[in-house]
């Protein structure tokens, strides 16, 4: 069927790139539409606790979007100050939607004044009741007036104004580390590949497919949300995996028309499809299903990045098989023949990378794969000490004000700073129920201070809950999150809620335990049937499943030690806030897993067909039967030889894409970035280039193994 496709794609060459213009001219246009369409996702976990507390506080005393501004460097009541910040406060008051202003010069709010008077917090809440618009307008007016204080530093924060930090930052990030991206990308290809006309090729299909892929989103967010971190996904998966499949087709190419030098075009791209089409088919499957396992977590940050990542796998697997063919139809004769002295050219050669780490690995299996997996376990061993977190304007930029402005109030406003637990009692002010409460609450361990805020409507009162500051001085780390639970299993009545952030990150948490373990299964296992299908075999997917996680462990444990340890981070110019975000591993292992697999496929589709192949040359040509093991090692050579060269610059090319979001100023980013790098490099060298050769060659004819053939592979083992 694929070999008819490329026949196909020759024949209405002309029409089909001119679809593919008119697509890609859409997606450029309409497609940018999606950063204004996208939304931030939001963090609360429907039917978790933290999200009824939320809701019903929500119902009962809805709270409006907040500005906190930090003013500092002269004395607060400096009678020239007093006059004209008082004349501010007041104007900030008279602001439309504006509804409460706390400040010390109008309100005399001296628990927000630094012991030196030297600085102080103002705080700003927005009308809840108008929408979203009108509160990012409000936000901004007031963000203005604050301004207008005469002191020598005025920093102006708050979640509103992180949010759409996050949001700006997000997509400035996705522009730069595209084009950075796309200009080396050429560089690099057109020198490994000898020509810029053949390495602009893949280049076009990566653009063509992100293009693509936006205008699927920009109309997906016409009809339901998008969130905006889909952008960096749709980019850092669509450029990645379509340049990996146009070299892929590309490389495949070269090799039939050496082969046959005088064959029709046409028929090249037919038989060109007919094994590298394929591959690309079950790799676009395998990675769509890697990202499907997020969509089985349910979680309202992680489903819809996931959306963004099946439509980029879906836009680069259609480009890698429609567009990539068709500049090749017309391109063809300005690609030249594979040079097997020219680095990373792509070319099949005994002397590439992965052939000489496969020679080296079938020399001495034990040793590799004993050493290897060792090494592997060993960088696995920081996620011991994983500590997963919201992230909030901690991981913003450096000179983030919004971040600037969180640091300041912890540190010269610690009391501000604190992130309070909030227990929702369903009983009046002045209740029994309330009372109790009270009284059990300040008796928790974990538990510094207990305040009951004034009545709510429906008789329903809110307890603020502080806890004490871990070691680090921080609210929301371990010691925080256990105070949560012990509050949750605390006998303080049947009718009571606890949420807020810190109790947020517990439902988290507790959801993504509880749900990963069976999103991850399911993937291994689709994943694992489909390269079964392909290879038709057993062991060869379980083998790759194992080699994948024990990568994957390293990837994380690497990442952990960056991030989290803070190793490189000033070479890396970020600042370690002492967390993972804690969306970073399920979304890292998903992405890795499924790239994995795609690297895995490139390499057992031909070692496949040199296994079938050396099977059948004995019987065609009447030759003596060889030795299974002889044959079994000679295929792996054979196909990692013939893919290995195209496996190596299609890591690099995909390497120089994550290199771009490791450059982006969001950690969050960062964190994907640096952890898709290093992914691609254990991958391609450890894992593919000499724990997969160690295995099979230990394995031999057994990697072929299927149930009810385990009679005939014993008898023909003269072994």
């Amino acid at each position: 069927m694929l070999d008819d496709l490329g026949r196909l794609l020759h024949r209405w060459r002309t029409w089909i790139a001119g679809v593919w213009v008119i697509v890609v001219l859409l997606g450029a246009t309409l497609g940018g539409a999606v950063f204004d369409l996208a939304e931030s996702p939001d963090s609360l976990r429907e039917g978790a606790e933290s999200a009824r507390l939320q809701e019903r506080l929500d119902a009962v005393d809805p709270e409006g979007e907040l500005v906190v501004a930090v003013f500092s460097g002269a004395d607060l009541y400096g009678v020239d100050l007093i006059d004209q910040a008082s004349k501010v406060m007041h104007e900030v008051r008279d602001l439309p939607d504006v509804v409460e202003v706390r400040d010390p010069w109008t309100t005399g709010a001296q628990d927000l004044v630094a012991p030196d008077r030297f600085g102080t917090v103002v705080t700003v809440e927005i009308d809840p009741t108008v929408d979203d618009d009108r509160a990012r307008a409000a936000v901004e007016r007031v963000d203005r007036t604050l301004r207008k204080v005469a002191m020598p530093e005025v920093l102006v924060g708050g979640p509103s104004l992180a949010e759409e930090a996050f949001g700006e930052q997000a997509i400035q990030d996705a522009a730069r580390g595209e084009g950075a991206a796309v200009l080396v990308l050429v560089v690099v290809l057109a020198l490994a590949l000898g020509g810029v006309v053949v390495g602009v090729l893949p280049v076009l299909t990566a653009l063509g497919s992100v293009c693509v892929a936006l205008l699927a989103l920009a109309g997906l967010a016409r009809v339901s949300a998008v969130s905006e971190y889909a952008v960096n996904v749709v980019t850092l998966l669509g450029l990645g995996l379509a340049v990996d499949y146009a070299l892929l087709v590309l490389g495949r190419f070269r090799e039939e028309r050496e082969a046959s030098p005088r064959a029709d075009p046409a028929d090249l791209l037919a038989r060109t499809l007919a094994t590298s089409g394929r591959t690309v088919l079950v790799s676009g499957l395998t990675v769509g299903t890697a990202l499907a396992g997020l969509l089985l977590l349910g979680d309202p940050v992680l489903s819809p990045m996931a959306v963004g990542g099946l439509v980029a796998v879906a836009a680069a697997t259609l480009a890698g098989l429609t567009l990539m063919p068709v500049l090749v139809a017309f391109g063809h004769r300005r690609i030249p023949a594979p040079q097997p002295g020219r680095f990373l050219g792509g070319t099949p050669s005994a002397h590439a990378l992965l052939p000489r780490l496969a020679r080296f690995a079938q020399a001495r299996p034990w040793p590799v794969l004993l050493g290897c997996t060792a090494l592997l376990l060993l960088l696995a061993t920081p996620l011991l000490s994983l500590d997963l977190r919201n992230s909030d304007a901690r991981s913003l930029p450096r000179d983030s004000e919004p971040r600037l402005a969180q640091e300041t109030i912890e540190r010269d406003f610690p009391e501000q700073a604190a992130t309070p637990i909030t227990v929702l009692v369903d009983g009046a002010y002045d209740s029994q129920q309330t009372a109790d409460a009270l009284a059990r609450l300040g008796g928790i361990p974990g538990v510094a201070d207990v305040t009951l805020l004034d009545p709510l409507p429906d008789d329903v009162s809110q307890i603020l809950v502080e806890p004490r500051p871990d070691a680090a001085g921080d609210y929301d780390g371990p010691d925080g999150q256990d105070l949560v639970r012990r509050l949750r299993a605390a006998d303080l009545g049947s009718d009571v809620l606890v949420g807020g952030p810190v109790a947020e990150l517990v439902d988290t948490r507790a959801a993504l335990a509880d749900r990963a373990p069976w999103a991850i299964l399911v993937v291994t296992l689709l994943t694992a049937l489909l390269l079964g299908r392909l290879t038709r075999s057993v062991v060869v997917p379980l083998k790759a499943v194992a080699m994948n996680l024990l990568s994957l462990g390293a990837t994380l444990g690497v990442v952990v030690a960056v991030f989290q340890w803070g190793w490189a981070s000033s070479l890396l110019g970020f600042d370690s806030w002492g967390a993972l975000d804690v969306t970073t591993p399920l979304l890292l292992f998903m992405f890795a897993f499924g790239l994995s697999m795609d690297y895995h496929v490139f390499l057992v589709a031909r070692i496949r067909e040199a296994w079938d192949e050396s099977l059948a040359r004995p019987r065609r040509r009447k030759e003596r039967a060889v030795d299974p093991r002889v044959l079994s090692d000679r295929a792996v050579m054979s196909g990692i030889t013939a893919s290995g060269p195209v496996v190596t610059l299609a890591a690099v090319a995909i390497g120089i894409v994550f290199l771009g979001f490791v450059a982006g100023e969001l950690i969050a980013v960062k964190e994907i970035g640096v952890g898709m790098t290093v992914a691609v490099l254990i991958d391609v060298t450890l894992v593919r280039g000499l724990l997969l050769p160690a295995a099979m060659t230990l394995l031999g004819r057994w990697n072929w193994w299927v149930p009810g053939r385990a009679r005939q592979a014993a008898a023909a083992d003269p072994a």
